[in-house]
């Protein structure tokens, strides 16, 4: 009667448990984490509303006409952001209608609020589309753009990285009550190494 071959045995490095390799795991998955936790995103603006701030006619054809921008800015990154001053381009039938400022700020990490941004519309630009922008009046209609950069960077501790995000918006609005109807943002964000 022939015997069964004995099992060859185990090396011996293929069943102890190591500390060390735990550690390693553990800290490479500790670091993958946060990698994806505090991967920067791009903050988003949403125009809530326009209101007139100033109307003057001054003859022969000067017009000037200040607005108040509200939009709600949101930091979804879970360190705070520090960003320059701006401006916002108004554009209408790709025209340059008027400008917006954003002053220099700070958002707190996982934040939103409203800023409040003073706009000023060119009286002769408007001039020029006079008749479009009577129509779009009517119908209570008027399709603009808004196009800004915003640089700053993200900073926690020691460690910070600049970026530079482009917003583009499309915004229609009732010209009348200057409701926003509807919009539409893109934003890019470019990352800079320190």
């Amino acid at each position: 009667m022939g015997s069964s071959p004995s099992p060859s045995p185990l090396p011996a490095s293929r069943g102890r448990w190591s500390w060390g390799s735990a550690l390693i795991g553990a800290a490479s998955t500790a670091v993958a984490a946060g990698v994806l936790v505090c991967r920067p995103r791009d903050p988003t603006f949403e125009l809530i509303s326009i209101s007139l701030s100033t109307f003057h006619f001054r003859p022969p054809a000067a017009l000037d006409i200040g607005l108040t921008l509200t939009v709600h800015a949101t930091n979804p990154n879970v360190v705070p952001v520090r960003y320059g001053p701006s401006t916002v381009s108004i554009l209408y039938g790709g025209a340059h209608l008027g400008t917006a400022h954003l002053d220099a700020g700070e958002q707190p990490a996982t934040s939103c609020r409203l800023l409040h941004l003073p706009a000023r519309l060119d009286g002769l630009e408007l001039a020029h589309h006079a008749r479009s922008i009577l129509a779009d009046t009517a119908r209570r209609h008027m399709e603009l753009d808004a196009a800004v950069n915003i640089a700053g960077e993200a900073a926690v501790a020691i460690w910070s990285r600049r970026f530079s995000v482009r917003i583009d918006s499309h915004i229609v609005v009732d010209p009348v009550f200057l409701d926003v109807i509807d919009q539409e943002n893109r934003s890019e964000m470019q990352l800079y190494l320190t």
